[in-house]
């Protein structure tokens, strides 16, 4: 969806047409998804809290200004969400459950996606990612999966853009750091956060 299809779909979900807002649920679904799931490392938590992220949206949808990109506001809102799950997690458990991603491939290098070295690669990856802190994790997410810049993660976190830029050097550092000993170059595990080897 262009830029301008996305601006006239919001205006009209705005007069409250459901199939406007429909079609924004169905271009922002997959990707708020990942990104929630990638925070939560739970399938059904994910589901329900883009469910409600997008319930959200929609009974608040008035309060969205045009100035940000409408993803932006989305991913805030999931953002913030995310947080408070786990929060509630923490409370309950303790610690949290972070899980071992195993992704599909990509169609265009599916042969080399699904080799036994691409899975090990993208396990050791996202063990790595793991490991980063909820701010950092998800500032690597948005910038590396979602390609936002610097100030439109700072806007979804609701941190200083130099916070997110230290973020993001922290996070490469400790991705540096726990892939060095796997001798994997943290420029593969960026071109794989950003989408341009194997997902």
């Amino acid at each position: 969806m262009s830029a301008e299809q996305l601006r006239l779909t919001v205006a009209r979900a705005r007069r409250g047409s459901p199939e406007a807002f429909r079609e924004l649920v169905d271009a922002f679904k997959d990707r708020l998804f990942a990104f929630v799931w990638r925070i939560l490392r739970d399938h059904h938590e994910a589901e329900d809290i883009c469910q409600a992220v997008f319930v959200r949206a929609y009974e608040r949808l008035a309060e969205y200004r045009d100035q940000y990109a409408f993803s932006t506001w989305l991913f805030t809102i999931a953002y913030r969400m995310c947080l408070n799950s786990l929060r509630k997690r923490r409370a309950y458990a303790g610690d949290l459950d972070l899980g071992q991603f195993d992704g599909g491939a990509d169609e265009a290098a599916e042969t080399v996606a699904n080799s036994e070295e691409a899975r090990r690669l993208r396990a050791l990856i996202w063990k790595a990612v793991d490991q980063l802190s909820t701010a950092q994790k998800s500032a690597v997410l948005l910038f590396y999966r979602e390609g936002k810049s610097c100030q439109e993660i700072a806007e979804v976190l609701g941190i200083p853009a130099v916070t997110v830029k230290s973020h993001l050097h922290r996070a490469r550092a400790r991705l540096r750091e726990c892939l060095k000993a796997e001798l994997v170059d943290d420029r593969l595990a960026c071109d794989y956060l950003s989408g341009s080897w194997g997902a």
